[in-house]
Protein backbone atom coordinates (compact mmCIF):
# COMPACT_ATOMS: atom_id res chain seq x y z
CA UNK A 1 0.00 0.00 0.00
CA UNK A 2 1.38 3.38 -0.98
CA UNK A 3 0.13 6.57 0.65
CA UNK A 4 0.75 9.97 -0.91
CA UNK A 5 -0.84 13.41 -0.68
CA UNK A 6 -3.04 12.87 -3.68
CA UNK A 7 -3.76 9.17 -4.04
CA UNK A 8 -3.70 5.71 -2.52
CA UNK A 9 -3.57 2.36 -4.31
CA UNK A 10 -5.06 -0.60 -2.45
CA UNK A 11 -4.94 -4.34 -3.05
CA UNK A 12 -2.93 -4.34 -6.27
CA UNK A 13 -5.30 -2.05 -8.10
CA UNK A 14 -8.70 -3.58 -7.39
CA UNK A 15 -9.64 -0.93 -4.85
CA UNK A 16 -8.72 2.69 -5.29
CA UNK A 17 -8.62 5.79 -3.17
CA UNK A 18 -9.15 9.40 -4.10
CA UNK A 19 -10.40 8.53 -7.56
CA UNK A 20 -13.50 10.51 -8.60
CA UNK A 21 -16.38 8.20 -9.50
CA UNK A 22 -19.93 9.24 -10.34
CA UNK A 23 -21.71 11.72 -8.09
CA UNK A 24 -24.42 14.28 -8.53
CA UNK A 25 -25.59 17.52 -7.00
CA UNK A 26 -27.67 16.93 -3.85
CA UNK A 27 -31.37 17.52 -4.07
CA UNK A 28 -32.54 20.82 -2.51
CA UNK A 29 -33.03 20.52 1.23
CA UNK A 30 -31.36 17.10 1.38
CA UNK A 31 -33.15 13.75 1.28
CA UNK A 32 -33.20 10.40 3.02
CA UNK A 33 -33.77 8.73 -0.35
CA UNK A 34 -30.74 7.00 -1.80
CA UNK A 35 -29.43 9.25 -4.56
CA UNK A 36 -26.92 8.12 -7.16
CA UNK A 37 -25.54 9.17 -10.49
CA UNK A 38 -27.74 10.15 -13.42
CA UNK A 39 -28.94 6.55 -13.65
CA UNK A 40 -29.72 6.24 -9.94
CA UNK A 41 -26.70 4.03 -9.22
CA UNK A 42 -26.39 4.58 -5.49
CA UNK A 43 -22.89 3.20 -4.85
CA UNK A 44 -21.59 5.78 -7.31
CA UNK A 45 -23.13 8.64 -5.33
CA UNK A 46 -20.67 11.33 -4.32
CA UNK A 47 -19.68 11.31 -0.65
CA UNK A 48 -20.43 15.05 -0.67
CA UNK A 49 -24.08 14.20 -1.27
CA UNK A 50 -25.18 14.39 2.36
CA UNK A 51 -28.47 12.91 3.55
CA UNK A 52 -28.94 15.79 5.97
CA UNK A 53 -32.33 17.40 5.34
CA UNK A 54 -32.43 21.21 5.52
CA UNK A 55 -35.63 23.21 6.05
CA UNK A 56 -36.44 26.83 6.91
CA UNK A 57 -38.82 27.23 9.88
CA UNK A 58 -39.09 30.97 9.20
CA UNK A 59 -40.85 30.17 5.93
CA UNK A 60 -38.03 31.41 3.71
CA UNK A 61 -37.44 29.66 0.43
CA UNK A 62 -34.41 31.66 -0.69
CA UNK A 63 -34.13 34.27 -3.40
CA UNK A 64 -31.63 36.32 -5.36
CA UNK A 65 -31.80 38.99 -2.65
CA UNK A 66 -30.15 36.63 -0.12
CA UNK A 67 -26.42 36.23 0.48
CA UNK A 68 -24.09 33.90 2.41
CA UNK A 69 -22.76 34.81 5.83
CA UNK A 70 -19.03 35.02 6.54
CA UNK A 71 -17.80 33.94 9.96
CA UNK A 72 -15.97 36.64 11.92
CA UNK A 73 -13.62 33.89 13.16
CA UNK A 74 -11.31 33.06 10.24
CA UNK A 75 -10.21 29.86 11.98
CA UNK A 76 -13.71 28.42 12.34
CA UNK A 77 -15.44 26.25 9.76
CA UNK A 78 -18.12 23.55 9.80
CA UNK A 79 -16.85 19.95 10.02
CA UNK A 80 -15.25 18.70 6.84
CA UNK A 81 -16.44 15.11 7.32
CA UNK A 82 -18.72 12.96 9.47
CA UNK A 83 -20.52 9.60 9.25
CA UNK A 84 -24.10 9.07 8.10
CA UNK A 85 -26.48 6.11 7.62
CA UNK A 86 -26.70 5.46 3.88
CA UNK A 87 -27.95 1.90 3.18
CA UNK A 88 -30.36 -0.60 4.68
CA UNK A 89 -29.22 -4.21 4.15
CA UNK A 90 -31.61 -4.60 1.23
CA UNK A 91 -30.49 -1.34 -0.38
CA UNK A 92 -26.82 -2.28 -0.18
CA UNK A 93 -27.47 -5.75 -1.57
CA UNK A 94 -29.38 -4.26 -4.49
CA UNK A 95 -26.67 -1.63 -5.11
CA UNK A 96 -23.92 -4.28 -5.22
CA UNK A 97 -25.99 -6.36 -7.65
CA UNK A 98 -26.22 -3.30 -9.88
CA UNK A 99 -22.47 -2.77 -9.60
CA UNK A 100 -21.85 -6.39 -10.64
CA UNK A 101 -24.09 -5.99 -13.67
CA UNK A 102 -22.94 -2.57 -14.86
CA UNK A 103 -19.41 -2.24 -13.51
CA UNK A 104 -17.70 0.72 -11.94
CA UNK A 105 -16.31 1.48 -8.51
CA UNK A 106 -18.42 2.16 -5.43
CA UNK A 107 -17.41 4.46 -2.57
CA UNK A 108 -16.89 2.93 0.87
CA UNK A 109 -15.54 6.13 2.41
CA UNK A 110 -14.41 9.57 1.32
CA UNK A 111 -11.37 8.34 -0.62
CA UNK A 112 -11.67 4.59 -1.16
CA UNK A 113 -13.58 2.90 -3.97
CA UNK A 114 -14.19 -0.82 -4.44
CA UNK A 115 -15.08 -3.11 -7.30
CA UNK A 116 -18.19 -5.29 -6.98
CA UNK A 117 -15.99 -8.29 -6.15
CA UNK A 118 -14.62 -6.67 -2.99
CA UNK A 119 -18.12 -5.60 -1.96
CA UNK A 120 -19.27 -9.22 -2.31
CA UNK A 121 -16.27 -10.51 -0.38
CA UNK A 122 -16.77 -8.07 2.49
CA UNK A 123 -20.52 -7.53 2.80
CA UNK A 124 -21.83 -10.87 1.51
CA UNK A 125 -19.14 -13.47 2.21
CA UNK A 126 -17.87 -11.98 5.48
CA UNK A 127 -14.23 -11.42 4.55
CA UNK A 128 -12.32 -8.72 6.41
CA UNK A 129 -10.74 -5.87 4.49
CA UNK A 130 -7.79 -3.62 5.21
CA UNK A 131 -8.79 -0.25 6.57
CA UNK A 132 -6.14 2.48 6.77
CA UNK A 133 -6.25 4.66 9.90
CA UNK A 134 -4.88 8.09 9.01
CA UNK A 135 -4.52 9.18 12.65
CA UNK A 136 -2.32 6.23 13.60
CA UNK A 137 -0.87 5.71 10.09
CA UNK A 138 -1.64 2.02 10.51
CA UNK A 139 -3.71 -0.46 8.58
CA UNK A 140 -6.41 -2.31 10.51
CA UNK A 141 -8.86 -4.98 9.43
CA UNK A 142 -12.54 -4.08 9.07
CA UNK A 143 -14.71 -7.08 9.95
CA UNK A 144 -16.89 -8.55 7.22
CA UNK A 145 -20.64 -9.22 7.12
CA UNK A 146 -22.81 -12.14 6.02
CA UNK A 147 -25.44 -11.52 3.33
CA UNK A 148 -25.39 -7.74 3.93
CA UNK A 149 -26.92 -8.22 7.41
CA UNK A 150 -30.30 -8.86 5.81
CA UNK A 151 -32.83 -9.41 8.60
CA UNK A 152 -30.92 -7.21 11.06
CA UNK A 153 -32.36 -3.91 12.32
CA UNK A 154 -29.97 -1.12 11.46
CA UNK A 155 -28.12 0.53 8.58
CA UNK A 156 -24.70 0.72 6.99
CA UNK A 157 -22.97 4.05 7.66
CA UNK A 158 -20.43 5.80 5.43
CA UNK A 159 -18.43 9.01 5.63
CA UNK A 160 -19.86 12.20 4.16
CA UNK A 161 -17.78 15.20 3.14
CA UNK A 162 -18.85 18.82 3.08
CA UNK A 163 -19.44 19.80 -0.53
CA UNK A 164 -16.38 21.38 -2.11
CA UNK A 165 -13.99 19.71 0.34
CA UNK A 166 -13.69 16.28 -1.24
CA UNK A 167 -9.90 16.69 -1.58
CA UNK A 168 -9.35 18.44 1.74
CA UNK A 169 -6.81 16.51 3.84
CA UNK A 170 -9.28 16.65 6.75
CA UNK A 171 -11.65 14.46 4.75
CA UNK A 172 -9.23 11.59 5.38
CA UNK A 173 -10.16 11.75 9.07
CA UNK A 174 -13.35 9.81 8.30
CA UNK A 175 -11.48 6.86 6.88
CA UNK A 176 -13.52 3.87 8.11
CA UNK A 177 -14.90 1.68 5.36
CA UNK A 178 -18.70 1.56 5.33
CA UNK A 179 -19.79 -0.11 8.56
CA UNK A 180 -22.88 -1.46 10.31
CA UNK A 181 -24.72 0.37 13.09
CA UNK A 182 -27.70 -1.03 14.99
CA UNK A 183 -30.94 0.95 14.77
CA UNK A 184 -31.38 3.60 17.45
CA UNK A 185 -27.66 3.93 18.14
CA UNK A 186 -24.94 6.39 17.13
CA UNK A 187 -21.37 5.23 16.35
CA UNK A 188 -18.84 5.54 19.15
CA UNK A 189 -16.53 7.62 16.99
CA UNK A 190 -15.19 11.15 17.27
CA UNK A 191 -16.56 11.85 13.78
CA UNK A 192 -20.05 10.57 14.53
CA UNK A 193 -22.73 13.21 13.95
CA UNK A 194 -23.98 15.27 16.91
CA UNK A 195 -26.52 18.07 17.25
CA UNK A 196 -23.61 20.52 17.05
CA UNK A 197 -22.48 18.90 13.78
CA UNK A 198 -25.93 19.57 12.35
CA UNK A 199 -25.96 23.10 13.81
CA UNK A 200 -22.71 23.88 12.02
CA UNK A 201 -24.05 22.29 8.82
CA UNK A 202 -27.12 24.54 9.11
CA UNK A 203 -24.86 27.57 9.66
CA UNK A 204 -23.29 26.79 6.29
CA UNK A 205 -26.78 27.00 4.71
CA UNK A 206 -27.73 30.39 6.21
CA UNK A 207 -28.54 33.14 3.73
CA UNK A 208 -29.29 36.66 4.94
CA UNK A 209 -30.78 39.76 3.27
CA UNK A 210 -28.35 41.94 1.38
CA UNK A 211 -27.28 44.98 3.36
CA UNK A 212 -28.82 47.94 1.55
CA UNK A 213 -28.62 50.90 3.91
CA UNK A 214 -30.63 54.08 3.48
CA UNK A 215 -28.57 57.27 3.22
CA UNK A 216 -29.36 60.95 3.37
CA UNK A 217 -27.96 62.45 1.24
CA UNK A 218 -28.10 59.37 -0.99
CA UNK A 219 -24.98 59.54 -3.13
CA UNK A 220 -23.32 62.91 -2.55
CA UNK A 221 -22.23 64.15 0.84
CA UNK A 222 -20.91 67.55 1.77
CA UNK A 223 -17.76 68.18 3.79
CA UNK A 224 -18.54 68.69 7.50
CA UNK A 225 -22.25 67.91 7.11
CA UNK A 226 -23.40 64.51 8.46
CA UNK A 227 -24.71 61.69 6.32
CA UNK A 228 -27.56 59.89 8.08
CA UNK A 229 -27.62 56.08 7.87
CA UNK A 230 -30.54 53.81 8.77
CA UNK A 231 -32.26 50.54 8.05
CA UNK A 232 -36.01 50.00 8.14
CA UNK A 233 -37.32 47.77 10.93
CA UNK A 234 -38.83 45.36 8.41
CA UNK A 235 -35.53 44.73 6.63
CA UNK A 236 -33.75 42.57 9.17
CA UNK A 237 -35.16 39.79 11.29
CA UNK A 238 -34.03 36.42 12.60
CA UNK A 239 -33.11 33.78 10.03
CA UNK A 240 -33.59 30.13 11.02
CA UNK A 241 -32.26 26.95 9.40
CA UNK A 242 -33.11 23.44 10.62
CA UNK A 243 -30.96 20.41 9.81
CA UNK A 244 -32.09 16.82 10.46
CA UNK A 245 -30.28 13.56 9.78
CA UNK A 246 -32.83 10.82 8.95
CA UNK A 247 -32.69 7.50 10.81
CA UNK A 248 -30.72 9.00 13.72
CA UNK A 249 -33.18 11.20 15.63
CA UNK A 250 -30.61 14.00 15.45
CA UNK A 251 -31.62 17.56 14.61
CA UNK A 252 -30.49 21.12 15.21
CA UNK A 253 -32.01 24.52 14.52
CA UNK A 254 -29.56 27.36 13.97
CA UNK A 255 -30.70 30.96 14.32
CA UNK A 256 -28.95 34.05 12.99
CA UNK A 257 -30.01 37.24 14.78
CA UNK A 258 -28.96 40.70 13.50
CA UNK A 259 -27.37 42.71 16.31
CA UNK A 260 -25.41 45.63 14.84
CA UNK A 261 -24.49 47.63 11.77
CA UNK A 262 -20.83 48.59 11.43
CA UNK A 263 -19.74 51.52 9.26
CA UNK A 264 -16.31 52.12 7.74
CA UNK A 265 -16.18 55.43 5.84
CA UNK A 266 -13.34 54.43 3.53
CA UNK A 267 -11.01 57.25 4.65
CA UNK A 268 -9.34 58.46 7.82
CA UNK A 269 -10.70 61.93 7.07
CA UNK A 270 -14.11 61.14 8.51
CA UNK A 271 -16.00 60.71 11.77
CA UNK A 272 -18.53 57.97 12.49
CA UNK A 273 -21.56 58.16 14.75
CA UNK A 274 -21.22 56.58 17.18
CA UNK A 275 -17.44 56.88 17.29
CA UNK A 276 -16.99 53.09 17.19
CA UNK A 277 -18.92 52.89 13.93
CA UNK A 278 -21.21 50.29 15.50
CA UNK A 279 -24.90 51.19 15.21
CA UNK A 280 -26.99 48.93 17.44
CA UNK A 281 -30.31 47.39 16.54
CA UNK A 282 -33.22 49.35 18.04
CA UNK A 283 -35.93 47.63 20.07
CA UNK A 284 -38.26 47.61 17.05
CA UNK A 285 -35.65 45.98 14.83
CA UNK A 286 -34.62 49.13 12.99
CA UNK A 287 -31.12 50.61 12.91
CA UNK A 288 -30.46 54.32 13.27
CA UNK A 289 -33.09 57.00 12.69
CA UNK A 290 -34.45 58.10 9.31
CA UNK A 291 -33.52 61.63 8.29
CA UNK A 292 -36.31 64.19 8.32
CA UNK A 293 -36.30 67.77 7.15
CA UNK A 294 -34.63 70.17 9.57
CA UNK A 295 -32.08 67.69 10.93
CA UNK A 296 -29.25 68.66 8.60
CA UNK A 297 -27.13 70.18 11.38
CA UNK A 298 -27.95 67.56 14.02
CA UNK A 299 -25.75 64.61 14.92
CA UNK A 300 -27.32 61.36 13.69
CA UNK A 301 -27.42 58.33 16.01
CA UNK A 302 -25.96 56.34 13.11
CA UNK A 303 -24.00 58.09 10.39
CA UNK A 304 -20.81 59.60 9.02
CA UNK A 305 -19.31 63.06 8.65
CA UNK A 306 -16.67 63.40 5.95
CA UNK A 307 -13.98 66.01 6.63
CA UNK A 308 -12.37 66.17 3.20
CA UNK A 309 -13.71 66.14 -0.36
CA UNK A 310 -13.24 62.98 -2.38
CA UNK A 311 -11.87 64.99 -5.37
CA UNK A 312 -13.22 62.75 -8.12
CA UNK A 313 -12.29 59.43 -6.46
CA UNK A 314 -15.30 58.35 -4.38
CA UNK A 315 -14.73 56.96 -0.93
CA UNK A 316 -15.73 53.33 -0.42
CA UNK A 317 -18.31 53.27 2.38
CA UNK A 318 -18.50 49.76 3.85
CA UNK A 319 -21.58 48.73 5.78
CA UNK A 320 -21.67 45.31 7.45
CA UNK A 321 -24.32 43.64 9.56
CA UNK A 322 -23.21 41.43 12.45
CA UNK A 323 -25.39 38.38 13.07
CA UNK A 324 -25.25 36.43 16.33
CA UNK A 325 -25.50 32.68 15.77
CA UNK A 326 -27.10 30.35 18.30
CA UNK A 327 -28.53 26.84 18.07
CA UNK A 328 -30.61 24.25 19.86
CA UNK A 329 -31.03 20.59 19.10
CA UNK A 330 -31.73 17.01 20.13
CA UNK A 331 -32.15 16.38 23.85
CA UNK A 332 -32.05 20.04 24.84
CA UNK A 333 -28.54 20.59 23.49
CA UNK A 334 -27.75 24.22 22.71
CA UNK A 335 -24.90 26.60 22.21
CA UNK A 336 -23.41 29.45 20.21
CA UNK A 337 -21.38 29.54 17.03
CA UNK A 338 -19.12 32.37 15.81
CA UNK A 339 -20.88 35.55 14.72
CA UNK A 340 -21.40 36.01 11.01
CA UNK A 341 -21.22 39.16 8.88
CA UNK A 342 -22.41 40.36 5.52
CA UNK A 343 -20.74 43.41 3.97
CA UNK A 344 -21.59 45.73 1.13
CA UNK A 345 -19.75 48.74 -0.36
CA UNK A 346 -21.12 52.03 -1.68
CA UNK A 347 -19.36 54.80 -3.62
CA UNK A 348 -19.51 58.08 -1.70
CA UNK A 349 -18.77 61.34 -3.53
CA UNK A 350 -18.00 64.10 -1.06
CA UNK A 351 -18.05 67.72 -2.22
CA UNK A 352 -17.07 71.03 -0.72
CA UNK A 353 -19.44 74.00 -0.66
CA UNK A 354 -17.76 76.89 -2.42
CA UNK A 355 -18.44 80.42 -1.26
CA UNK A 356 -17.37 83.81 -2.63
CA UNK A 357 -16.24 86.59 -0.27
CA UNK A 358 -16.78 90.17 -1.47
Amino acid sequence: MALAAGSVLWAAGVAHADKPVGGTTPTPGGSDEQQGDANGRTLLASVSQSRIRVTYPDGRTGSSSMEDLTSVDPNWEPPVCWYEPVFTPEQLKSAVADLKENGGLGAVNAHEFWTSGIFVDHYEEGEGQDNFDVDSSKSTTAKGYKDYNVGEDGMFWRSAVRKGHEHDTKAWDCGRVMFWQDAGTIPDDEHAPTPETLAAYAYDQIDVPKTEVELKPRTKSTVNLPTWVWLDKGTFKDVEVRAELPHTGLWAETTARPVALHLEPGTDDAETFPASGDCEINADGSIGTPYTQGKADQTPPCGIRYLRASNGEPYQLKASITWEISWEGTGGAQGDLPDGTFETTRDMDVQEIQSINR
